[in-house]
């Protein structure tokens, strides 16, 4: 299959396997891929991530994260920057989503960060996507 747009397209597969009450979703691999999981897990939106060995390219194991009452951590994920339509922000621009509860992931010079992580270096970047 190929894909125009990776970012949201593994938004839309965490998104279905949350709908669906699934305990994990496997995704075609990417390094950008890899590190929206990285950011995501610090920030214990999911429990784990890992590298799956298929054919003909590696798949990411992706384990989503419920509460008790079994609600996902996940409830929003929104694509910002799209392909047709780049969206950028200075390091003052970067503000909190939804007053800190959610994280924004941004594509700086220093790599794949979270929101907060590029307001506390000072870095500005594209701002991929949200998340709550």
């Amino acid at each position: 299959m190929s894909n125009m747009d990776p970012v949201s397209d593994l938004l839309t597969r965490i998104r279905n396997a949350h709908l669906a009450k699934h305990d994990r979703v496997d995704v075609p691999t990417s390094k950008l891929k890899a590190e929206i999981c990285r950011i995501l897990k610090e920030e214990g939106f999911i429990r784990n991530f890992r590298l799956v060995d298929g054919k003909p390219c590696g798949l990411l194991r992706i384990y989503l994260e419920y509460d008790g009452e079994g609600s996902p951590a996940i409830t929003h994920l929104r694509r910002i920057s799209k392909p047709g339509r780049r969206i950028y922000r200075g390091a003052g621009q970067i503000r909190p989503v939804l007053g800190g509860r959610g994280i924004g992931v941004v594509s700086t010079n220093l790599g794949l960060l979270s929101d907060r992580q590029a307001r506390e270096r000072s870095v500005g970047g594209e701002v991929l996507c949200e998340i709550w």
